[in-house]
């Protein structure tokens, strides 16, 4: 995969990663429970996040290292396949403290 489309990869990441943080913004964690489309976006939102990562290639990653890429992906996958055991409080702690500082990463890298 050439650096353009690691670039396309992590575009895709920071704009997905953005959205959800920008949707949860103002909101409470019991929201999720409440809001039936708002807990469905934000799963939508950060399984985008996971699958545009599974598409930057290895020298990508090796070249940003400061992304937890294995974590990034390993929620894509518990998303995708345990759908029916989502932990809500989980997915909120992730929206709420783990994206903002993978937003500046990624705007760092995009810049």
């Amino acid at each position: 995969m050439t650096r353009h489309d690691d670039i396309t990869s992590l575009r895709h990441m920071l704009d997905h990663a953005r959205e959800a943080v920008e949707m949860a913004a103002g909101r409470m964690r019991e929201d999720l429970r409440q809001e039936r489309m708002l807990e469905l976006a934000l799963v939508r939102l950060v399984q985008i996040v996971g699958e545009a990562a599974t598409r930057v290639s290895d020298e990508g990653q090796r070249r940003y290292a400061a992304i937890p890429w294995l974590q990034v992906r390993g929620l894509r996958n518990r998303l995708v396949h345990g759908y029916d055991v989502i932990d809500l409080d989980i997915l909120w702690d992730i929206i709420q403290d783990d994206l903002p500082p993978l937003i500046v990463e990624l705007e760092r890298i995009v810049a």
